[in-house]
C-alpha cells in the first residue's frame, strides 16, 4: 500500500485522543486520494476502537452495539424510568466508538440551504444507527429544552443512574402498580362474577401513546425540511435556531447513549465536494459548521475534505466577505482545528501511475489510487500491514505492522506528553493566547510524531518537533517563502551543477535574510497571505533562536512529515516568484531577467562579470569600468542616457536590457503588474518617478 495509508492510520489514531468537537481540514488536489484516505480512516479507527475496548478492564467493558433482546429491554428501561447522572467516570470514558456519517456537498447543491443538509444527514445516520423507536422514546421521557439553559453538574460516585419518581416512589413501580390493580379487580370480578358494566368504546388513545405516534411519524429532519419548504420561516433568522435545537437534542442524546453503553460515542461527519459549489453556498456551510456543531459538548469529528487551491479562491468572491476575518484563509482558521495537508506522491507512486495510465487500456484510470477502495472492501485482505513505499535508493519496501506501533502506545503517548510539555515552557512566548491555535498545535504534533515513527525519521533533538508545528502553524506564508526560496536555490544550484550539500548548517534566519527585501516588494501581491502571519518581529526572534536548531538540514527532515502546512500558499508564492524559468539552463546562463534585489546589490565588477558571461564585447566592459556603473546606478539611472552611454547595437541592447534592466520593460517579466509603493511611505513618490527624473536630479549621480 502507499503512503496514504500512513496518513489515514496518523489521522485516526489522533481523532480517538482529540476532544470533541474538531474540525480536521483534509486538503489535497486529488480528490481520489482523499477518497482512499477517508475510506482508510474507517478502517483504522474502527480497528483502534477495537483494541482500546480489548485493552480495558473487565468491569469498565462497554456494551454491544448491536442489542440483544435483553440488551434492549434494558435500554427501554432506562429510557423510560431512569435518568443519567453525569459522573466523572462517565464523562472521561476510555473506550470510543465511531458514527460516519457522508455529507456530499454537491448533493445539496439545489438548495437554497444548503447548509441544513448537513443536520438532514446527522438524523438520518442517527435513525440508521440506533432506530426511529430509541429517538421518539427519548425524546417523550428524556428531553426537555429547559436542560439547555440548566447549568450541568458532574458529580463523584459510582451511581449512573437514578429512578425517576412520582410522589417519592419510584417511576417503574408506580406503572407497575397501576397495571398490575386492573388484572386484580378484574380477577376478583371475574370471581365473585358481579354484573358486567356495559364497555364504551374509547373516544381517543393516551397521550403518550400519541405522544409516540407522533415522534414517530414526525422526525427531526422532518421539522427541517419543512421549514426549508415553508419560505417565511426560512427567511428567518429562527430557522438556524430551530436547527440548532434539533442539533442539540442529537447531542443530548448521544451523551445519554454514551452512559448507557459505557464508551465515548463520535460522529465523524465527512464533508466532500464543497468546493464544487457556489461562493455563497460555500461560506453558508463553513458558517453553518462554526455555528452548529461548535457546541462545547457536540460530538461531532468533522473532516472538511476539499481542495484547498479551489476553496480559498471561491470564498474569495464570496458576498459576505466584508472584513479581514471573513477572508478565505482567515475564516478556514477560526473553524480548523487540525490542517492536514496531503503530502505529493512519491516518486515510486507518480511512476507506477503513469505505467497503468499508459499499459492498461480499458482500465479506469484511478484503478491504482482507488486499490485501497477495493482491498477495504473485501475481507479477506489483512490491513495490519502497512507497505510504505519509498525510492530505490533507500530499502525498496518497509514493511510495518500496526500492532508493532500498539505495543509502544505507552512510549508514544509519554513522548508527545513531554515534547507538549518541555514546549509549554519553551515556545510559551511565542504561542498565541487563543484555544483554537493550541488545540490545532497539540494535534499536529500528534499527528507529525506518528508519521514519523512509521517512516523512521526524527529530529536529532526529537523534543524540537513543536517548534517547527508552531512555524509553520502561526507564519504560514513567510515560512513557504522560505520553503520556497530553498528549493529555487537548489533548482539554480542542479541547473550550474553545484553541490549544496555544504549549506546544510545553513540557517532558516540567514535564508530569510538574503531574500526579505524581495518578500517586501511581493507584499502588494501577496496581501492576503500575509495576513495569515502573526506578528512577523515575533517570527524573526524565534528563527534566530538557537535552542530550535531551524536549519536546513532539520527542514529536510521536517518537509517529509509536513502534513500541517498548506501547499496552496506556496505554489502561489512560486507562481509570483516565476519558478518555472529556474528550470531551462540556457535561459539561466544568458539573458534570464536579474531581480531587482539582486542587481541593487551588485558592484561594478560584479556587472563586469556578467556581461562577460554573457560573451558581449570587451569595450563595453571597459565602459562600465570607466564610469563606474554598479546595481544602484542601473536602477536609478536614465535608461537613455545608459544606452546612449554604451552605444550599444541594437541586439546587444536588447539582450543586456532584458538582463539587467527588465524591472523598467513594458513587459515586466519580473513580478508582472506590481503596484507602486503605498501612497503612505514617503519615499513612495520618489521610487516611482525617480528614473524619469534623472536627468533633472543631478545630486542623485
Amino acid at each position: 500500500m502507499t503512503t496514504d495509508n500512513i496518513y489515514a492510520y496518523a489521522l485516526s489514531k489522533t481523532l480517538t485522543k482529540v476532544s470533541s468537537p474538531t474540525t480536521v481540514g483534509l486538503y489535497s488536489s486529488c480528490q481520489d486520494r482523499l477518497d482512499v484516505i477517508l475510506g482508510q480512516m474507517e478502517v483504522y479507527t474502527n480497528r483502534e476502537s477495537l483494541r482500546i475496548e480489548q485493552k480495558c478492564h473487565k468491569r469498565q467493558k462497554p456494551r454491544a452495539t448491536k442489542h440483544s433482546f435483553t440488551g434492549l429491554l434494558a435500554l427501554i428501561g432506562r429510557l423510560l424510568f431512569y435518568t443519567p447522572v453525569w459522573t466523572t467516570e462517565n464523562q472521561n470514558h476510555h473506550n470510543v466508538r465511531f458514527i460516519y456519517v457522508n455529507f456530499s456537498a454537491w448533493h445539496f447543491a439545489g438548495s437554497d440551504l444548503l447548509w441544513a443538509g448537513i443536520a438532514i444527514r446527522l438524523f438520518h445516520a442517527m435513525r440508521m444507527n440506533f432506530g426511529k423507536l430509541h429517538l421518539a422514546l427519548y425524546h417523550i421521557a428524556q428531553y426537555d429544552e429547559e436542560d439547555e439553559i440548566k447549568e450541568k453538574v458532574v458529580k463523584d460516585g459510582p451511581n449512573n443512574w437514578i429512578t425517576k419518581k412520582v410522589c417519592c416512589c419510584p417511576l417503574w413501580l408506580f406503572i407497575l402498580t397501576i397495571l398490575v390493580v386492573p388484572v386484580l379487580l378484574l380477577i376478583v370480578l371475574i370471581v365473585w362474577d358481579l354484573p358486567k358494566a356495559e364497555v364504551k368504546p374509547e373516544e381517543q388513545e393516551t397521550e403518550a401513546i400519541s405522544g409516540m405516534a407522533k415522534n414517530l411519524i414526525f422526525t427531526q429532519d422532518w421539522k427541517i425540511k419543512r421549514g426549508m419548504d415553508n419560505d417565511r420561516i426560512s427567511s428567518q433568522l429562527g430557522f438556524m435556531n430551530e436547527v440548532r435545537k434539533e442539533i442539540w437534542f442529537l447531542t443530548q442524546f448521544i451523551k445519554f447513549m454514551e452512559v448507557f453503553e459505557r464508551r465515548r460515542i463520535r460522529i465523524m461527519l465527512k464533508i466532500t465536494n464543497l468546493d464544487r459549489c457556489s461562493p455563497k453556498k460555500i461560506v453558508a456551510v463553513l458558517e453553518a459548521m462554526n455555528i452548529l456543531l461548535s457546541d462545547q459538548e457536540s460530538p461531532v469529528l468533522s473532516i472538511l475534505a476539499v481542495n484547498p487551491n479551489v476553496l480559498l479562491e471561491k470564498v474569495k468572491f464570496a458576498e459576505s466577505c466584508f472584513c479581514k476575518e471573513d477572508r478565505a484563509h482567515a475564516l478556514l482558521n477560526r473553524i480548523v482545528t487540525l490542517a492536514f495537508t496531503v503530502p505529493s506522491m512519491c516518486e515510486n507512486l507518480k511512476r507506477s501511475l503513469f505505467h497503468s495510465l499508459t499499459n492498461s487500456s480499458g482500465v479506469c484510470e484511478d484503478s491504482l489510487l482507488r486499490r485501497g477502495t477495493h482491498r477495504r472492501k473485501t475481507s479477506s485482505i489483512d490491513l495490519s500491514v502497512v507497505e510504505i513505499e519509498q525510492s530505490k535508493e533507500s530499502n525498496p519496501l518497509i514493511n510495518i505492522n500496526t500492532e508493532t506501533l500498539d505495543v509502544k502506545e505507552d512510549e508514544l503517548e509519554k513522548m508527545v506528553q513531554r515534547i507538549l510539555s518541555n514546549g509549554e515552557k519553551k515556545l510559551n512566548k511565542y504561542m498565541l493566547d487563543d484555544a483554537i491555535s493550541m488545540k490545532r498545535m497539540i494535534n499536529s504534533v500528534r499527528v507529525t510524531l506518528i508519521i514519523m515513527k512509521f517512516l523512521k525519521t526524527e529530529f536529532p533533538d526529537p523534543e524540537h518537533t513543536a517548534a517547527w508545528v508552531v512555524l509553520a502553524n502561526q507564519w504560514p506564508c513567510r515560512f513557504s517563502w522560505i520553503l520556497q526560496c530553498v528549493e529555487d536555490k537548489k533548482q539554480r544550484a542542479a541547473i550550474d551543477q553545484r553541490n549544496m550539500s555544504a549549506d546544510n548548517s545553513k540557517t532558516l534566519w540567514e535564508v530569510f535574510s538574503e531574500s526579505r527585501e524581495e518578500l517586501y516588494l511581493m507584499r502588494a501581491q501577496i496581501e492576503d497571505l500575509l495576513e495569515q502571519d502573526r506578528d512577523p518581529e515575533v517570527f524573526e526572534a524565534m528563527l534566530k533562536d538557537d535552542e530550535f536548531e531551524f536549519t536546513l538540514k532539520n527542514l529536510e527532515i521536517f518537509q517529509v512529515t509536513m502534513v500541517n502546512l498548506d501547499q496552496s500558499i506556496r505554489r502561489e508564492l512560486a507562481l509570483i516568484r516565476g519558478t518555472s524559468r529556474l528550470k531551462d539552463s540556457c535561459w539561466m546562463r544568458t539573458i534570464a531577467p536579474l531581480p531587482i534585489t539582486t542587481l541593487m546589490k551588485m558592484t561594478t565588477d560584479d556587472i563586469c562579470k556578467e556581461m562577460k558571461r554573457m560573451k558581449l564585447e570587451g569595450k563595453y566592459i571597459e565602459t562600465v569600468k570607466e564610469h563606474h556603473l554598479n546595481g544602484s546606478a542601473l536602477v536609478f539611472g536614465d535608461v537613455d542616457d545608459l544606452k546612449t552611454l554604451l552605444g550599444m547595437t541594437f541586439g546587444e541592447w536588447a539582450t543586456f536590457k532584458l538582463h539587467f534592466l527588465s524591472f523598467v520593460s513594458p513587459h515586466r517579466p519580473q513580478y508582472e503588474n506590481m503596484p507602486p509603493f503605498s501612497s503612505r511611505n514617503p519615499l513612495s513618490k520618489f521610487f516611482h518617478h525617480a528614473p524619469h527624473n534623472y536627468s533633472s536630479t543631478p545630486s542623485l549621480c
